[in-house]
């Protein structure tokens, strides 16, 4: 490792230099971010999950940065001329676009205009001419003729090209164009003529203008994915007039003929090279921090939807609502395992309301259900109130669930192997079930950007959003950890340290060999080395284990110090799980050791009073309105219960119990400015709207939560 990048991200972070070196040590041991944040603190001075991973983010970048320094010096120290001064420079540049400005004028080129004007002799020309010292740029053109250069305009626009190419190669004007755009670059999107009426759903942008540096990233993205597809044509320019004049101040030092001609050179270098190249610059640079937000976002809404309450291990009746195909109903145990399956048809065309009716009475008595799941897609709001219309024999509990995603999973390789010998709608129906009885579980075995709580995800860089969404789903996993012996393989290859066949090794360990006893038994899994059960040991829970401690995110490692505690108190570990009075005698500072300190401890005790409870919050049965079941039934004025479904930069999305989602405006949400929805509004929250406007013709409902 360069001995100064610990320096620099400590500097970039606004950390300790120690802090910076301890985490990285770590993370080139092997350590996972979930690891080293729960169960490393003492060693990273408590940094949380999101600070190790601009960490390891910022280390990434620098060590690509030192790469790419190395390749530029040794391909220009073989062009034979690589000077201390320029070395210098390169070696103490922080910045990709400064490096590649340095590398400019060394880098292996087409064939240019400037080129092709060098090949004629011109050089010398272009010399003569921006020195400025020669008033008479012509008669000093006129010793450059030949069969390639037959006039003086030939010879001094060849001139001007090797001129063109001097500036834009300069890096300081390249520095100065910079910072036109970062002050005063404006982004401007028109329709492309004659795609009026085919690209009509970006008509919000056939002719806007407004600051780069202001641009929100929903309507930036919009603006390049209207580009992409052929319907808007996007521009960044800053003030030009500004920018020419700072650039001719620069290099024209001489009222004459010659300074005129470098004149022209550096209008057609920022016209034709620079500002083509800055903007480009400046539209990745834009695009990457539009991307950024809008990952940012994705990630806020899939931490929430990941860690939704669980309704927990209880019998479960699942509807996929449908009206002309029926609606699937499939009954689970409490592991989610499927006992029954079959079709009913109390909707249109078919309106068997009353038979389907006695079928589910039936079958909640039969299969000892306790929670009917409902998808809130087609025929959801009917089908919802139709079991609630219902008269069992016992309190059942009616739950919408999001049906976002569930046909990807249906239709994917995970369904089929789960239900091979079922076809796409029993396993949708599975899904909904097993989702309200634990939404990680289950969410898991589908592609986060599927799952309908994004902002743009198409138009996003891929390999960034993928590893942002699949460290979102490794944090969440590991936050509640799992139960080794009732996991799929899907959610164990997220858990620290384990990854795909390892999961797949412990599940086909659990099936020949029974339930795993203890934490110390995951030993016995081929490939579960002294590494990967360090990694993962805190993370996985076995319920009904002989020692409690393997219930809960005690890490194996400091059974020793509980025991100490025990011992200490004449008490067993049992005991001070379930004795408060018994914990509060403790006195943390006497366990601190070399290795361990009161980061770690106090994590210990804290854990000791909640060994394996659930972090997440607990489920509330929510109800719409009976009144509303389409767009129609919506009026201006209407007060309605809501469920928050997807969170954006520009607000909020809301089912208020029909097809629709209707959208709370970021400006709609409180009566004070709110820059970021989420202080405002959470995933999956209840909430009061008032409807403000309804548009039928185009199926959007604005709402206000300013009741």
């Amino acid at each position: 490792m360069n001995s100064i990048i610990p320096a620099l991200i400590a500097e970039k972070l606004q950390i300790a230099e120690q802090q910076v070196s301890n985490t990285l040590s770590l993370l080139s041991g092997g350590a996972t971010i979930p690891f080293i944040s729960r169960y490393r603190k003492e060693q990273t001075g408590g940094l949380d999950e999101v600070k190790i991973s601009d960490i390891a983010d910022e280390y990434k970048r620098l060590t690509e940065l030192e790469k790419r320094k190395a390749t530029i010096i040794a391909t220009i120290e073989e062009q034979g001329r690589m000077t201390e001064e320029l070395r210098n420079k390169i070696e103490h540049t922080r910045l990709s676009a400064e490096l590649e400005d340095l590398y400019l004028p060394y880098k292996p080129k087409r064939r240019t205009r400037a080129q092709i004007a060098r090949e004629k002799g011109l050089e010398p020309l272009a010399k003569i001419v921006m020195s400025q010292r020669q008033p008479d740029p012509e008669s000093a053109a006129e010793r450059f003729l030949t069969d390639d250069v037959p006039s003086v305009g030939d010879a001094l626009a060849g001139a001007r090209d090797i001129i063109a190419e001097w500036v834009n190669e300069n890096a300081t004007v390249r520095n100065i164009v910079r910072s036109a755009f970062e002050r005063s670059a404006v982004i401007s999107s028109r329709i492309v003529k004659g795609k009026e009426a085919e690209g009509d759903k970006y008509r919000d942008y056939f002719e806007v203008s407004e600051p780069l540096r202001r641009i929100s990233s929903h309507r930036l993205l919009a603006m390049r994915r209207g580009e992409a597809e052929g319907f808007l044509r996007v521009d960044i320019s800053p003030d030009e007039e500004h920018a020419l004049e700072r650039l001719s101040r620069f290099f024209v030092k001489a009222d004459n003929d010659a300074g005129e001609q470098v004149r022209m050179a550096v209008t057609d270098s920022y016209k034709r090279l620079l500002k083509p190249s800055i903007e480009t610059e400046f539209a990745a640079l834009s695009k990457e921090k539009a991307d950024k937000e809008a990952i940012r976002i994705f990630e806020q809404n899939l931490r929430q939807l990941l860690l939704s309450p669980p309704l927990g291990q209880k019998r479960i009746l699942s509807i996929d609502p449908g009206f002309r195909t029926g609606c699937k109903v499939v009954c689970l145990d409490e592991q989610g395992n499927l006992l029954h399956n079959e079709t009913i048809y109390p909707h249109p065309p078919q309106n068997e309301h009353t038979i389907a009716m006695k079928k589910l009475a039936h079958l909640v008595e039969q299969f000892d259900i306790r929670a009917i799941a409902v998808g809130n897609g087609t025929a959801g709001r009917e089908t919802e109130q139709l079991v609630q219309n219902i008269r069992y024999d016992r309190k059942v509990q009616i739950f919408s669930v999001s049906e976002s995603g569930a046909s990807i999973y249906s239709a994917s390789k995970i369904a089929r192997e789960e239900f091979p010998e079922y076809d796409v709608t029993v396993r949708g129906a599975v899904s909904l079930g097993r989702r309200l009885m634990d939404p990680l579980a289950e969410l898991v075995k589908i592609d986060p950007k599927s799952i309908g709580v994004g902002q743009y995800q198409h138009d996003v860089n891929q390999a960034a959003l993928k590893n942002a969404l699949d460290q979102t789903v490794e944090m969440c996993v590991n936050r509640v950890g799992v139960n080794v012996n009732t996991a799929s393989k899907y959610l164990l290859a997220y858990v620290s340290g384990i990854g795909s066949v390892l999961a797949q090794n412990i599940v086909n360990y659990r099936m020949e060999h029974g339930l795993f006893p203890s934490r110390n038994a995951l030993m016995n899994v081929p490939q579960m080395g002294a590494k990967s059960f360090e990694q993962s040991a805190g993370f996985l829970r076995i319920q009904g284990a002989e020692n409690p401690l393997d219930n809960s995110a005690v890490h194996p490692e400091s059974y020793d110090i509980v025991t100490c505690m025990a011992e200490d108190l004449n008490c067993d570990i049992r005991d001070l799980l379930h004795d408060e009075s018994l914990r509060k005698k403790l006195v943390l500072e006497r366990y601190i050791t070399a290795t361990v300190g009161l980061p770690t401890l106090q994590d210990i005790l804290a854990e000791l009073g909640k060994p394996g409870r659930d972090p997440r919050e607990t489920i509330k049965v929510f109800e719409f309105d009976p009144t509303v079941k389409t767009l129609r039934d919506l009026r201006e004025g209407m007060i309605l219960p809501g469920i928050i479904t997807n969170i954006t930069k520009f607000g909020a999305f809301v089912d208020v119990g029909i097809k629709e989602n209707g959208l709370v405006h970021v400006s709609r949400m409180a009566d004070r400015f709110v820059g970021d929805p989420t202080e405002i509004v959470s995933l999956h929250q209840h909430v009061t709207v008032k409807v403000m406007e309804v548009d039928e013709a185009r199926k959007r409902i604005s709402l206000s939560m300013l009741v």
